[in-house]
């Protein structure tokens, strides 16, 4: 700030505005008065509020970068002091520039005070004096603990300043308010505050670990599909006799044999049935052992001399009632019906050439005919969706089977599919009406009971198939199917024979409109013979299976 000289004699000299002095106290008072009581101002930036001290640290900090012509002042990167014995002019020159620049804007701000005006109380100056020395060292000392800033190596006192540098993409700027305005600008994104910095690092969490769950949530799911979609593919097969667990022969065995184990049957005569069932399926033709025969003569008979509730009844030609046995229990519905609408064909002299020395076949031996009629062309569709294979299994037919089965022995019929209901509270009305007009074509309306030419018709609905044998028209206009049902045991069947028929027993026979609220229904009704062409012309239209809906 000033130079102490060597002898005590010689003037001293104010650094700042080149006033001399003669003594140390004088001078120490004029820089009191002149320069540090007075508000000190940046000649480049107008900073103010600081000592002579923190100015000159500042100069040489915030406006080194600046060119001499636009300073006036040359490099000042270092400012050494050496002792007052050999102090030369050329020593002190950048810093008297710098000086002299802070005291021509001190002299522009603030007209120099007289040592006259100050108190003669040494003391005071003194104290005064002191207390500003002491805030400076502080600053200083402040300043010696930020890198880069300060360093003091022996007798050298160096000052440094590095350019700012970004903290997050390490960009460098030459003013600190250009740095300023790149991180707000770039960086804003990095700007806030910690608090919402975790907020957002927590939110980014909980949405990784939602992702997570959902994921697992979703294999879970997909892994409980698949397993739900085996047990019911494997339910159906077995349902649907696609098992692999063997047809009518392996079940009628192995139920023989629980019977047996039971104590139900005899050892003698499991292997008697055995013997016949074996010839049966040799000869491929049933063994009747589940056929009853004569009923519709019975009805005939009792409609004749009872039921006054009824007014008029249509009756198919003569049927043959089957039932199922421990070899098909549970899945042979189909091709019982088959038999009872073949044995009411074989009875039909209509139907001689086509059917010629045939016998109600068993039912592998169906299966077998099945078979035959996939491999001369006939709804490959149906046979892919079963493998192309009915033997040796217990699988289901239904309508679309026995159409084929029926057609490709020349026998001309029809599927007509009623798929929704037709009145009130699920029931199909249009189905009893198309069956009666089927029966009554001729409208014989004299006779109570009307004995037509007409066979059976195949019902199918989900789960389960019958027959209808004939319908009635109350005296109420009512109408009520008679339907022969193969899950109906012979033991009942045969109380229809008696001669005087208990009305119980037509429960089973009889079923109203309300009797029949299954959401689907297919019949297969057959209407005379085909000829060869016409039998190749069905073949060929079988290849996209239709039925004819209803309504």
């Amino acid at each position: 700030m000033f130079s102490f000289p060597a002898s005590c004699h010689t003037m001293l000299s104010c650094d700042i505005c080149g006033e001399t002095v003669s003594s140390e106290p004088d001078m120490k008072t004029h820089l009191l008065i002149v320069h540090m009581e007075n508000e000190v101002i940046c000649p480049f930036c107008k900073l103010s509020g600081v000592n002579y001290d923190e100015m000159c640290f500042h100069i040489e900090t915030a406006h080194f970068e600046h060119s001499t012509q636009e300073r006036n002042f040359e490099r000042i990167n270092t400012v050494p002091y050496g002792s007052s014995d050999n102090k030369k002019d050329n020593t002190l020159q950048g810093r008297t520039e710098v000086n002299s620049s802070i005291h021509s804007a001190c002299a522009s701000n603030h007209p120099k005070k007289s040592a006259q005006n100050l108190p003669e109380d040494g003391a005071l100056k003194h104290d005064l004096y002191s207390e500003n020395l002491t805030e400076s060292r502080k600053f200083m000392k402040g300043r010696e603990k930020q890198p880069c800033l300060t360093e003091i190596k022996g007798s050298i006192y160096e000052t440094t300043y590095s350019l700012p540098e970004c903290p997050f993409c390490g960009k460098i700027e030459d003013h600190s308010q250009d740095m300023e305005t790149h991180v707000k600008t770039n960086h804003a994104d990095l700007l806030d505050t910690p608090l919402e910095g975790m907020d957002r690092v927590q939110c980014s969490n909980d949405l990784e670990l939602a992702h997570k769950l959902q994921q697992e949530e979703d294999r879970r799911r997909r892994s409980e599909e698949s397993r739900q979609e085996v047990e019911e593919f494997q339910k159906l097969q077995r349902q649907y006799g696609l098992d692999n667990s063997g047809g009518y022969k392996e079940q009628q065995l192995r139920n023989m044999e629980i019977e047996v184990n039971r104590g139900r049957m005899h050892p003698s005569e499991f292997h008697r049935r055995k013997a016949d069932m074996m010839e049966s399926l040799a000869v491929g033709v049933d063994d009747g052992k589940t056929k009853t025969s004569g009923i519709m003569e019975a009805l005939q008979r009792y409609y004749q001399n009872a039921a006054t509730e009824v007014r008029h009844v249509w009756l198919s030609t003569m049927v043959d009632h089957f039932h199922s046995s421990l070899g098909d229990k549970g899945w042979g519905c189909g091709y019982r019906n088959f038999q009872m609408l073949l044995s009411s064909l074989l009875q039909n002299d209509a139907y001689d050439d086509c059917l010629k020395g045939m016998s109600v076949p068993c039912i592998p031996k169906i299966q077998s005919m099945i078979e035959d009629a996939w491999k001369e062309g006939f709804d490959p569709q149906g046979a892919s969706q079963l493998n192309n294979k009915l033997q040796g299994t217990k699988a289901w037919i239904g309508a679309c089977e026995i159409y084929t089965l029926l057609t490709s022995l020349r026998v001309k019929c029809r599927i007509i599919d009623f798929h929704k209901s037709t009145g009130p509270l699920g029931t199909h009305p249009r189905l009893f009406e198309w069956i009666l007009n089927y029966y009554s074509s001729e409208r014989e309306r004299s006779q109570k009971v009307v004995c037509t030419c007409k066979p059976p018709i195949y019902l199918q609905h989900q789960g389960h198939s019958r027959i209808v044998v004939g319908i009635e028209e109350r005296k109420n206009r009512t109408l009520c199917l008679l339907i022969f049902d193969p899950g109906c045991p012979s033991r009942e069947m045969q109380k229809l024979l008696k001669q005087d028929i208990e009305a119980s027993s037509f429960k089973q026979l009889r079923k109203s409109v309300g009797n029949l609220k299954h959401k689907q229904y297919q019949i297969v009704a057959v209407e005379g013979t085909l000829s060869p062409e016409e039998k190749a012309a069905r073949r060929q239209a079988s290849q996209v299976f239709t039925a004819e809906k209803i309504p």
